[in-house]
């Protein structure tokens, strides 16, 4: 190749930064994927779910309170925080009462077939379960008409719970 079509000709690193700058972004693409599907919502590096707040102490104390690693507990794939023993052990004993209904994703969301996390801050109890949503709005709607938004929820709910990973 002469050196005037080397100058014209485009650059052989130019073509390497354009593929590694493509690979970056389909990395990037695949892991915000993962973290939006998973069975019970968690954080992706730490495995710890609803952001480390006790799921007993909404029961217990009627707010949230964030737990300990000290009283850690795995279960479905998730680290569990609580803020003593006896949250700890109530929790294991009755996971399916203490434990976000729709693995912490927002029954409203869930309701119209998509799922999003909920915010632990963000909480209803009905009927003896735990609910989280993605926004206040959210939950002041869910609390107006609970019964409205589960029996969407349950209808969708295995669906969309067959598209998360295992």
């Amino acid at each position: 190749m002469t050196a005037q079509r080397q100058e014209t000709s485009p650059s052989r690193p130019g073509f390497a930064l354009i593929w590694l700058l493509a690979g970056i972004w389909l990395a990037i693409g695949a892991v915000a994927h993962a973290a939006t599907t998973e069975r019970i919502v968690v954080n992706r590096f730490t495995g710890v779910a609803i952001e480390g707040f006790d799921p007993v102490a909404y029961f217990v104390g009627g707010q949230p309170a964030q737990g300990s690693a000290e009283y850690e507990a795995n279960l479905w794939g998730a680290v569990w925080r609580f803020q003593n023993e006896g949250n700890r052990a109530s929790f294991l004993s009755h996971p399916e009462v203490y434990g976000p209904q729709y693995g912490g994703y927002d029954p409203v969301d869930v309701a119209r077939g998509v799922t999003i996390a909920g915010n632990p801050r963000f909480f209803v109890i009905a009927a003896d379960r735990l609910y989280l949503f993605s926004r206040e709005d959210n939950r002041d709607a869910f609390a107006g008409n609970p019964e409205k938004y589960l029996y969407e929820a349950n209808k969708r709910w295995a669906g969309l719970l067959e598209q998360l990973s295992q």
